[in-house]
């Protein structure tokens, strides 16, 4: 019995570490730019004093952030490889797809895994696929947070395809 507590416990860390890891192969290639932001550096950034209503709601949500992994790239091969390794993992993650955005070339898909409510995301996934001159954008957000309040955190780290995370946060209601 102990044996096969063990295995599924390993089987379910090894999916768990999987799941975790599946982008990291884009980090440190040549062409891709990463940020990475991890569990500590969010709960480092908490601890800030906020002046304003602004600065608070953006403390509120990086409290409940657990990691944060962007790439850009704007070389069309390593663009489309980020594109096959973000629908597979969508596929296998079991995230839903929220929008899907098609504007002058530029397509945008976002995809969740929801939490308690309708309107909580455990998981965000968002591709941003670059045409011509266009970069591509890989992001992947996880944590325990409402998709409402993502437009405080794109505001602040100014980060890549923030506009659309904001139409989706508006959507979702």
């Amino acid at each position: 019995m102990r044996k096969v507590i063990l295995i599924i416990a390993l089987v379910l860390v090894s999916n768990t570490f999987f799941a975790q890891s599946v982008f990291d192969k884009f980090d440190n290639q040549d062409d891709i730019t990463t940020v990475i932001v991890n569990k500590k550096m969010f709960t480092m950034l908490s601890k800030v004093d906020a002046k304003d209503k602004q600065s608070q709601q953006y403390i509120n949500l990086i409290k409940k952030l657990d990691n944060l992994k962007v790439f850009v790239t704007s070389n069309a091969k390593k663009g489309n490889e980020m594109k096959s390794v973000a629908d597979k993992y969508q596929k296998s993650a079991g995230l839903e797809e929220l929008m899907r955005i098609s504007d002058k070339g530029k397509n945008v898909k976002i995809s969740v895994k929801s939490g308690a409510t309708d309107s909580q995301v455990k998981e965000l996934l968002m591709f941003i696929e670059g045409s011509g001159k266009e970069e591509s954008v890989l992001m992947s957000l996880t944590g325990n947070f409402d998709i409402d309040e993502l437009s405080a955190l794109t505001e602040k780290m100014n980060l890549p395809g923030g506009e659309e995370l904001i139409k989706a946060g508006k959507g979702k209601k």
